[in-house]
């Protein structure tokens, strides 16, 4: 459900954007009209962060904001720091944390990720929540519009070098999470070797009906999940599956995630 918003409101200049609800209308959620708009990988990326009250959560890449928000509504007394590129979503951020009344919980920064990780003052984070942009560098159809582009299509930092940059924003025996496709989870996983443990390897399959003996065929995405500095084995979970078959409607767990029911926290 989404209705037309001007393009300012108190505070920063916001660009035209509409007003959407998430989990069930627990959480009002700005987004641009034209450009990226947040679809449901933020949401699940939000239910796979195991945060507890009073933790340092950075969201790297947080767009305008969905993930942290979703977070926040899961998981009370959380300190979350979005890191965004992109100006105009930080101010939609902003104004979307205001609205839900964590303005003192959230802040959204606007800044480039490999400037910005060498701030003391962004280092240290008990969780690090990411959902990197999907296209690889030089490589698909890139968007015209260019904030779209921006958020969609990797640029000077290619996702080995996103995804090493928020381990070392992340505090020992803290956790980093990401959300990305299936077919990178190479890419993912040598990011992360020698620097994370205890690997969480979690498949979300398009259908039901899908070949369980092989749990990442046909998966069009995967949440992998690690701890700083651990030595444990890394699991490769069944997954879950998010639509039944042919109709489009939501499986009951994927619905339960998506209305802040269920968690993947939960599952694993």
């Amino acid at each position: 459900m989404t209705r037309a918003k001007p393009t300012r409101l108190s505070g920063a200049p916001l660009i035209a954007h509409d007003e959407t609800w998430l989990l069930d209308g627990a959480v009002v959620f700005l987004q641009p009209q034209k450009g990226y708009r947040s679809a449901i990988d933020p949401v699940f990326l939000a239910a796979a962060v195991n945060a507890k009250p009073g933790d340092r959560v950075l969201d790297v890449g947080s767009g305008t904001g969905c993930a942290s928000l979703c977070l926040a509504a899961r998981v009370s007394g959380l300190r979350i720091t979005g890191l965004e590129l992109q100006s105009d979503y930080v101010n939609l951020a902003k104004k979307s944390a205001e609205l839900n009344g964590w303005r003192e919980q959230i802040n959204f920064l606007p800044g480039d990720l490999a400037e910005m990780a060498l701030s003391p003052d962004l280092r240290e984070f008990d969780h690090v929540m990411t959902n990197p942009p999907y296209m690889e560098r030089r490589h698909g159809r890139i968007s015209p519009d260019k904030q779209k582009a921006l958020a969609t299509a990797e640029s000077h930092l290619e996702l080995h070098d996103w995804l090493q940059t928020c381990a070392r924003m992340t505090r020992s025996k803290g956790t980093v999470t990401v959300i990305h496709r299936a077919d990178r989870l190479e890419h993912i996983l040598a990011a992360f070797s020698g620097i994370l443990g205890g690997l969480m390897i979690c498949p979300l399959w398009p259908y039901e009906a899908q070949d369980s003996r092989q749990p990442l065929l046909n998966a069009n995405r995967v949440i992998v999940r690690g701890r700083k500095g651990s030595k444990t084995p890394g699991q490769l979970k069944r997954g879950l599956t998010l639509h039944r078959g042919p109709t489009g409607a939501y499986t009951e767990l994927a619905a339960g995630i998506l209305n802040g029911t269920k968690s993947i926290v939960d599952m694993y």
